[in-house]
């Protein structure tokens, strides 16, 4: 792996199995008494969030101090960034206090690269989001769910989403999580297909590596997995669809367009949910519905993350277990 996760259009095929079947090693704690490893014990991972997030927060904090590395969270709300301090002041802030990890999310798309480049900081930088841009360890989480229902045997381990189809509805315009997919789904071979609305679909879109339709029952039917996307009304400045109503009629996923699916398919969600808007609470609450799951999974996606970019090259359980024998 690169030093640095900014881009799921970093990651290579190999480095992405390796990200899942370390993740799939790592998941087995959540059935232990005690959830903790001492891999990044004496590591400093700080969580230096620009904007709003429960479930990527949380879920990174709970990665690294599962790992018993320290975590500093770090929120502009209170901070000085709030008094103006510019990003790179607040990076030598953070290098000063010998962070071995930056897990940032920022409004402005290209922040994490800019810190990853900028030599104000020694440690690893991960991406939690950036704008409109990318946010790879969703993407991650998201084909390791699929991956556990779509490859059962040994979870997958070792295997890619070759000759999966995935569909990705709703707001892709603004979606950073459709970008880090697109980019992530199709290196591991599966065939992506994008549907919204044509005012939804961003420029440039026919050189992504997917497929776009503006039809939802066309393609439903023959999909191993659906991916309903939030509506980012705070990212809009101007109507992009009619109504609620007609973009829920159209694009949003309810019991009768689920029961169309293949028996096998599931419904994914990254969170939070308009429900009523892209998916109905019907669908959100069945068993197909695997929004919860994906909550979990993260977790254990980004302890893989965190081990492997922190020097991470052996199994990480089996690291655990040289360093307690110490």
């Amino acid at each position: 792996m690169k030093r640095h996760l900014i881009s799921a259009a970093d990651l290579s095929r190999d480095d992405a199995v390796l990200i899942l079947d370390t993740a799939e090693e790592l998941a087995r704690l959540a059935d232990r008494p005690i959830k903790k490893l001492p891999t990044l014990r004496g590591r400093t991972v700080v969580n230096l969030f620009f904007e709003d997030s429960t479930r990527t927060r949380i879920s990174f904090e709970a990665a690294a101090k599962r790992l018993s590395a320290d975590v500093i969270n770090f929120s502009a709300k209170g901070s000085s960034v709030s008094k103006g301090e510019s990003l790179k002041d607040t990076a030598l802030t953070l290098e000063a206090m010998g962070a071995d990890a930056v897990v940032i999310r920022h409004h402005a798309s290209g922040a994490p690269h800019r810190l990853a480049t900028s030599g104000w900081i020694n440690g690893a930088v991960v991406n939690a989001g950036d704008g409109t841009h990318e946010h790879p360890t969703q993407a991650l989480l998201d084909a390791f769910t699929v991956r556990r229902h779509l490859s059962p045997a040994a979870s997958g381990v070792g295997q890619d989403l070759a000759g999966r189809r995935i569909t990705i509805v709703g707001d892709v315009l603004h979606s950073r999580v459709a970008r880090s997919n697109v980019h992530l789904l199709s290196t591991l071979g599966a065939e992506v297909t994008l549907v919204a609305p044509p005012t939804l679909v961003p420029f440039g879109v026919e050189s992504w590596p997917c497929e776009v339709s503006y039809d939802l029952d066309a393609v439903v039917g023959k999909t191993d997995a659906v991916m309903m996307l939030r509506v980012q009304r705070e990212r809009m400045n101007a109507a992009f669809f009619p109504t609620e109503r007609e973009y829920a009629r159209r694009y949003g996923l309810d019991g009768d367009r689920m029961a169309r699916m293949p028996e096998h398919a599931i419904v994914m969600h990254p969170g939070p949910m308009n429900r009523g808007m892209e998916i109905t609470a019907e669908v959100a609450d069945s068993d197909r519905c695997t929004a919860v799951e994906q909550v979990a999974n993260g977790v254990s996606i980004r302890m893989a993350v965190l081990y492997l970019l922190l020097g991470g090259n052996e199994s990480a359980v089996a690291a655990a277990r040289t360093e307690e024998s110490k």
